[in-house]
């Protein structure tokens, strides 16, 4: 109460409610060393209700994480460690990123796979932890929470325990405003092992019996936990006004008077405090006695989530002049690599066949043979993204996600988060034109290249050719953090070295005393080609650059700008997409600022101008 008080901010009723729950995980249940929050072999904890943070933060001060008082005191607030919700490299002991209702109960499924395939590959003996989940009727009502349950049951990650927070309270009211569902019923159809405990909140023993019970399950574990918001506030207890805002300073010493404790801001005994820790670090030292952490070069380089020494030193190439579509040569490059990199893990929403990401060397990963390194997604974008950031987060793991491109807009939440959280994740994104074709707009991304290049922190690639298609892999790998790859359906002529993906652009055909850059991504590069080859028949001398990479050019010196866009040289972007962002390096640009059409690919290019005659007459007009 005191936290949200002093910021004039919060929610502390949930957090006042699963107290006793978060107690009992952390001082008798878990196994976690705060001395070492990194040890592999720890339990996780996922909040997935990330706006009960105080209380998360109430537990990690309590088990000497590093947090002090003044951190509580500074909750919400600029620079402190205690943000408004839980932010993973932020705060000591928080795992994931938790805020948007549902994404941390996914990222709770990713973490599940991740340690169910690591104890399948390098034994139970090193390997063998749960991931623990607290989850709200907010979380449990958006839409992701349905695909994750589903899949997670499917794969009966039985080392994973939710506990769902049923306090039948939202921030508007009583949950029978917006739904009736049969919780027990749906978690037990998606095969999940229910436990409906009733009204044990408060009885701690209750609660470490029905938790150990949990994890001798072989299905996900669903604790049914009846809880009453705000307790024991005698103002407002089971009252939604405890949700949202913070309390009043007369309801926080009416309820320390009705638990009988001193009226005073941020009371922790010290004493208490100490025994707490010592409790605590009695717990992981025996938790720790025996157990070892795996050794050798597999282990070394899936926790770093790289390869093994001289993964990248051969890798293929193609013949200029080759054509093949890039969706085509990401699977080569994940088949030259699948040996030399042991956390690689790749899965598909359902287009094994067109996403070129399937893992030829691995068997697909499943209840039976969680040892599988492809996960079969199913229908599931919401869900993949964010299980891709979980196993990612939950470390060992270099995760790979496919989908059709314009389905980046189911994943998106999941694409932020793990920008935010800095998530080693390669998002593969196919089909990355109106050159779909025949499927119509629906199907034709035209926006999304820039709404991801809008993320902060997300790495986004789209190569060229075959070439550049390897050599982003390769970049993919070595770049400590998340990554979307944008692929072509469709054959392109390979007109590129690959050496524009380091640098973020390159030269790919230069000319003398230039007096035109044209400059575009992907399928488009080869297009500038051939309008540059028109455009020397009739006299004018043009430069091409390949710039897959607008974040990875950013990084680079003027000097090696000016080398690629010469000064006073102007320059016109080729890109079959939206032409928000391209003012930043281009004059002008031929651009597809429209839905697409339902038509053979090549002609829906051809009709909106993606053809050599429409960039030769703009490269004309813009030198005019």
């Amino acid at each position: 109460m005191d936290g949200p008080l002093a910021a004039n901010s919060g929610h502390q009723g949930t957090g006042m409610a699963l107290a006793p729950l978060a107690h009992v995980l952390y001082s008798r249940v878990m196994n976690h060393d705060p001395a070492d929050p990194a040890w592999p072999d720890r339990d996780r904890f996922v909040l997935s209700n990330g706006h009960v943070s105080i209380m998360q933060y109430a537990m990690l001060f309590l088990n000497g994480y590093g947090l002090q008082l003044d951190d509580i005191k500074n909750f919400r607030q600029w620079d402190s460690a205690t943000p408004g919700h839980p932010e993973v490299g932020h705060t000591a002991g928080v795992e994931v990123t938790t805020g948007p209702l549902g994404q941390g109960f996914a990222n709770a499924v990713g973490m599940a796979v991740a340690e169910a395939n690591q104890r399948a590959r390098f034994g139970a003996d090193h390997v063998d932890h749960y991931t623990y989940v607290i989850a709200g009727d907010g979380c449990m009502m958006e839409g992701i929470s349905h695909e994750a349950a589903d899949l997670a049951g499917h794969l009966g990650l039985g080392h994973l325990v939710c506990i769902f927070d049923d306090n039948k309270i939202t921030i508007d009211g009583d949950t029978d405003l917006t739904t009736s569902v049969d919780m027990a019923a749906r978690m037990r159809a998606y095969g999940w092992d229910v436990q409906e405990l009733g009204d044990i909140s408060n009885d701690l023993d209750a609660l470490e019996a029905a938790l150990n019970a949990a994890k001798e399950t072989a299905q996900p574990s669903f604790l049914m936990l009846r809880t009453h918001i705000g307790f024991p506030s005698p103002d407002f207890t089971d009252d939604h006004g405890a949700h949202g805002n913070p309390f009043k300073a007369e309801h926080v010493t009416s309820t320390k008077a009705a638990m009988g404790i001193p009226d005073e801001p941020f009371w922790a005994p010290e004493d208490l405090v100490a025994s707490y820790r010592t409790h605590v670090a009695e717990r992981a030292a025996a938790a720790r006695s025996g157990r070892t952490i795996p050794s050798g070069a597999d282990w070394d380089a899936a926790m770093a989530s790289t390869g093994l020494d001289g993964w990248d030193s051969d890798l293929p190439t193609y013949e200029r002049g080759d054509s093949v579509a890039t969706r085509k040569a990401i699977q080569r490059a994940l088949d030259s690599t699948f040996a030399d990199l042991p956390g690689l893990m790749a899965g598909s929403a359902d287009l094994k066949g067109s996403n070129g990401v399937a893992l030829g060397e691995s068997h697909p990963f499943s209840a039976a043979a969680p040892d599988g390194r492809y996960i079969h997604y199913g229908i599931r974008e919401h869900a993949m993204g964010a299980i891709g950031v979980g196993m990612a987060l939950h470390g060992g793991v270099l995760p790979v996600t496919a989908t059709f491109f314009v389905f980046a807009d189911y994943m998106r939440p999941a694409l932020r988060l793990a920008a935010l959280s800095g998530a080693k994740v390669c998002f593969v994104f196919t089909h990355d034109s109106v050159g779909v074709g025949e499927d119509g707009p629906t199907h034709q991304p035209v926006e999304q290249l820039a709404s991801l290049r809008a993320i902060p922190g997300l790495h986004v690639i789209r190569p060229a050719d075959g070439n550049e298609t390897i050599q982003a892999w390769a970049d993919i790998v070595r770049h400590d953090g998340p990554s979307a790859l944008i692929l072509s359906r469709q054959n392109i002529t390979v007109t590129t070295d690959g050496s524009a993906v380091e640098s973020g652009a390159a030269v790919v055909r230069s000319a003398d005393a230039a007096q035109v850059v044209l400059v575009g991504t992907g399928s488009e590069v080869s297009l500038c080609v051939e309008a540059a080859d028109t455009l020397a028949a009739d006299g004018v001398a043009a430069q091409v650059v390949s710039m897959p990479s607008w974040d990875r050019f950013d990084e680079q010196s003027a000097e090696f700008k000016a080398s690629v866009f010469p000064n006073n040289v102007p320059v016109l972007s080729v890109e079959a997409g939206v032409s928000m962002g391209w003012a930043k390096y281009a004059d002008s640009s031929v651009a597809i600022d429209r839905f697409g059409a339902s038509a053979p690919g090549s002609l829906v290019l051809d009709k909106l101008g993606m053809n050599v005659d429409n960039v030769v007459a703009h490269a004309t007009s813009l030198l005019n």
